[in-house]
C-alpha cells in the first residue's frame, strides 16, 4: 500500500496559543508526532498541512515535507478534517503521488508512537477496511449506565432502565481518543465521509491516548513522560 501520513498543523488556536508548537519535556508537540511518523515502517511518505509559514519551517526542521501552503478556509476553527485530508490527498496527486490510504496523525496525541501507526494501517490493509481508528475503552464511571443529568437540582439517570452498579455488568464501549490514528482509505475519502463504511477499531491503552486540549492535558502528558524516562529505582 502506498501510504501518505498527514501531520495537521494549523497556526491559530485559541485555548493553547501555537499549541503544535508547544514545548513539553524539551520537545514541541509537533516533533513528537514527526518521530513517530518517521519511525513507522508503513507510511510511504509524511507532509504537514499547516498554513503558518513558521510551523513549515520547524516540520522542514524536524525532517518532515511541506509541499504546499493550507488555504485559510481550510485552516480557522471551524474547518472538519474531512476536507483537509481531501485537499492532500488533491495536492499530492498533481504532484504525481498515487495513494492507496491516508494517515491522520494529529500533534495533539504525542503518545502516540510509531507501533500504533503501523498496526493502523496492518488492520486496514489484513480486513479490507475502509477506515481504522484509534480508540480507548470508555471508564467504567463514565459509561452511560452511571451517567447521571440534573433536572431541577435533582439527579436522574441518563440511560432508561434499572441502574447498573458494578463495573463488571457494564457493556465496555469505546472512545475515540483524538483519535490518535486515523488511517482512512482514499476511495473512502472520495465518497465524503471518514466512518460511514467499514470502520475497525484499533483499541490504545489510556496512558497513550491523551488528547492535548486544555493546559491541564499539557501537565498530565508532561508528568506521564517524565514517568517513562525517569530511572527505576532499586
Amino acid at each position: 500500500m502506498r501510504v501518505l501520513g498527514v501531520i495537521p498543523a494549523r497556526g491559530g488556536s485559541k485555548g493553547i496559543p501555537q499549541k503544535n508548537l508547544r514545548e513539553i519535556a524539551g520537545k514541541s508537540l509537533l516533533a513528537y508526532t514527526a518521530e513517530a511518523a518517521r519511525s513507522s515502517r508503513r507510511l510511504t511518505t509524511t507532509i504537514v498541512s499547516t498554513d503558518d509559514p513558521a510551523i513549515a519551517e520547524v516540520a522542514r526542521a524536524l525532517g518532515i515535507e511541506v509541499p504546499f501552503i493550507r488555504p485559510r478556509d481550510l485552516a480557522d476553527d471551524a474547518a472538519p478534517m474531512l476536507p483537509v485530508l481531501q485537499h492532500a490527498v488533491r495536492e499530492m496527486a498533481a504532484r504525481g503521488s498515487a495513494l492507496d490510504a491516508v494517515v491522520l496523525l494529529q500533534p495533539t496525541s504525542p503518545l502516540r508512537r510509531a507501533e500504533h501507526i503501523d498496526a493502523a494501517v496492518d488492520l486496514l490493509d489484513a480486513t479490507g477496511a475502509d477506515t481504522v481508528v484509534s480508540v480507548v475503552e470508555v471508564p467504567h464511571q463514565f459509561n452511560p449506565a452511571s451517567v447521571m443529568q440534573l433536572e431541577d437540582g435533582r439527579l436522574r439517570p441518563l440511560a432508561n432502565g434499572a441502574s447498573v452498579l458494578r463495573r463488571q455488568d457494564k457493556p465496555r464501549l469505546y472512545a475515540r481518543n483524538g483519535p490518535a490514528v486515523l488511517a482512512v482509505r482514499v476511495a473512502q475519502l472520495g465518497r465524503g465521509a471518514l466512518y460511514d463504511g467499514d470502520t475497525r477499531a484499533l483499541v490504545m491503552e489510556p496512558e497513550d491516548s491523551v488528547d492535548i486540549d486544555t493546559s491541564w492535558d499539557l501537565e498530565l502528558v508532561e508528568f506521564i513522560l517524565s514517568r517513562r524516562t525517569a530511572p527505576h529505582a532499586g
